[in-house]
């Protein structure tokens, strides 16, 4: 056993096989440790997020050592019977690869029993292990831009079943009707770790009418609220976020939320909401009518904000009441009024990346895994937003307006100093789990050279480049792993990925290192065309961190 860095509160138990894997993350569900608040299991790795302000690494790193893992893989989980179809697109070239025929494969794959030993890739998604040793086949050279829902395929000795429409390497032998991820069932997932499958052909089975997985559009607790507020151009990347989901890992849901919590928070404190109330997250153009009398405030990204008077239905022409008025701007982080049929115009970034606006009393939306984040990577939560959606508002409770400075705001203000395009910004970088694999001139050129933030970028990672790729001097194919935001996650091009809010929970690229926690916000602000300078650390100060060694280990 080894425990690697990962980050300021996250940590990589590296084990010797799957079976320690599985049986490390049931001691630690049968007997947590204070301070531990998520695991996410995979092939050989536990990862083990936790509250520094609860548990150091050094002493969590002693405790996680002292953890017995010789128990077997379980054999005594609920069985899910999974009746498949098989005419899937690559049966015919698996049994080629094994030198047998297609009945073969069908007959190897239903004879086994199955136990889903973690979940990853997507929502639902389970690795299955235990099948037939000579099922042992490798994935597709070339991956599949789109498998359909319920298709099940193999990779390496593991089966699995994609819960929706995505891409993959996975070879598909078959197809199951029967719903892996259902956000109306309790719990969503169909497979969880523990359990365990037997696939049965579908003419021997009853079969079950499709059930496609539900994701939920803009849409009103209450269709008689009062008030609410009609988007008229969606802008850039605009979506509803609050702080995400944490604690869905067994469901292979990994958390999302906003991309700067700072901000987010910030923008539901200015208007009188709990810190964790959803707002919208754009990156700016976005055009925003209000439906009754509302209170909003914007942080996050420099960007103009014009309140517009309000316009008559009919031909869009300024009502005869607000021909008097001209646009105003709104006051940057401050609550302002918009009122019954003014719009509220934000232009794009100039500092930054993205932009918040919150509302008093909260968006009356219903809530998915008790989040309102759009995660764009798995599909989970409200749509992005689209010209015409109509977010109703909740009445609000009664709570303070916060106010961070009066009417003479100071020059440099939170948003002021974030980036713009061209400029360079210094991330503190906590090296691991996977630095190892790298040469130590590609270490070097990790913190030497800067890394420009290209328009590939989304939620889910900061694709970056560098002049000089990073090298690998270990080639060996990892096993999926967990992922967190902030890892530097380094494909075989050498340019390293950092993960942000809305990345796979798992992933099989090796990670050199991972942006520290605390610098996670300003990660999620900056934009395109900047560029990001690295720094190593290990710690924030005064704590202690597993980072100060290579790793730690156990002998089993």
């Amino acid at each position: 056993m080894r425990v690697l860095p990962v980050n300021t509160d996250v940590l990589l138990v590296e084990l010797d096989e799957l079976s320690q894997a599985v049986a490390l993350n049931q001691s630690l569900l049968d007997d947590p440790i204070a301070g531990v608040h998520e695991l996410v299991p995979a092939a050989r790795t536990v990862l083990v997020r936790f509250h520094p302000t609860r548990i150091d690494a050094a002493e969590l790193t002693a405790l996680l050592l002292e953890r017995d893992v010789s128990a077997p893989l379980g054999a005594d989980g609920e069985i899910v019977q999974v009746p498949v179809s098989y005419d899937g697109d690559d049966l015919a070239e698996v049994a080629d690869l094994l030198g047998v025929t297609p009945e073969d494969v069908i007959a190897m794959h239903t004879a086994s029993t199955y136990t889903v030993a973690f979940t990853g890739f997507a929502p639902g998604f389970s690795y299955l292990v235990g099948g037939d040793p000579r099922l042992n086949v490798p994935r597709r050279s070339i991956p599949r831009t789109a498998i359909p829902a319920g298709a099940v395929g193999l990779a390496g000795t593991y089966s699995g079943i994609y819960p929706r429409v995505s891409p993959g390497g996975w070879q598909i032998i078959g197809t199951t009707e029967l719903p892996m991820f259902d956000l109306r069932l309790d719990p969503p997932a169909t497979l969880r770790p523990g359990m365990r499958v037997r696939f049965v052909e579908a003419e021997r089975s009853t079969r079950q009418q499709p059930t496609a997985p539900q994701t939920s559009a803009i849409a009103g607790e209450d269709s008689g609220l009062r008030t609410a507020l009609e988007v008229v151009e969606p802008g850039l990347g605009s979506t509803l976020q609050d702080l995400g989901r944490p604690g869905h890992a067994d469901l292979g849901v990994s958390r999302s939320g906003a991309l700067d919590h700072d901000s987010a928070r910030l923008a539901a404190r200015l208007v009188g909401n709990s810190s964790d109330a959803a707002g919208i997250e754009t990156h700016g153009g976005l055009r925003l009518r209000a439906i009754g009398e509302l209170v909003l405030a914007v942080t996050g990204a420099q960007v103009s904000a014009t309140v517009r008077p309000a316009s008559t239905p009919e031909t869009g022409a300024e009502r005869p009441a607000a021909r008097m008025q001209a646009p105003r701007s709104a006051p940057e982080l401050q609550a302002f009024a918009l009122r019954d049929g003014e719009t509220l115009e934000l232009g794009f970034p100039t500092r930054g990346s993205v932009a918040y606006v919150g509302v008093r009393g909260g968006f009356a939306v219903a809530p998915v895994l008790d989040s309102l984040s759009t995660d764009v990577l798995s599909g989970l939560g409200p749509k992005p937003l689209r010209a015409g959606d109509v977010l109703p508002v909740r009445r609000a409770a009664v709570a303070a307006v916060a106010q961070i400075w009066g009417a003479d705001a100071p020059d440099d203000t939170l948003h002021s100093r974030l980036p713009a395009p061209g400029d360079v910004v210094t991330l503190d970088v906590v090296l691991g789990p996977r630095t190892e694999m790298f040469a130590d001139d590609a270490v070097q050129a990790l913190f030497d050279q800067q890394w420009e933030v290209t328009a590939q970028s989304n939620r889910v990672g900061l694709r970056l480049h560098g002049p000089t790729p990073l090298e690998r001097r270990d080639h060996r194919e990892l096993e999926s792993e967990g992922t967190s935001s902030g890892a530097l996650q380094v494909p075989p091009n050498g340019q390293p990925v950092l993960f942000m809010a809305d990345h796979p929970l798992t992933g099989g690229y090796p990670v050199i290192g991972s942006v520290a926690s605390y610098h996670l916000n300003l990660a999620g602000q900056v934009p395109i065309g900047a560029s990001i300078r690295f720094r190593a650390v290990t710690a924030p100060p005064g704590q202690a961190s597993a980072a100060d060694d290579a790793s730690l280990t156990k002998e089993n």
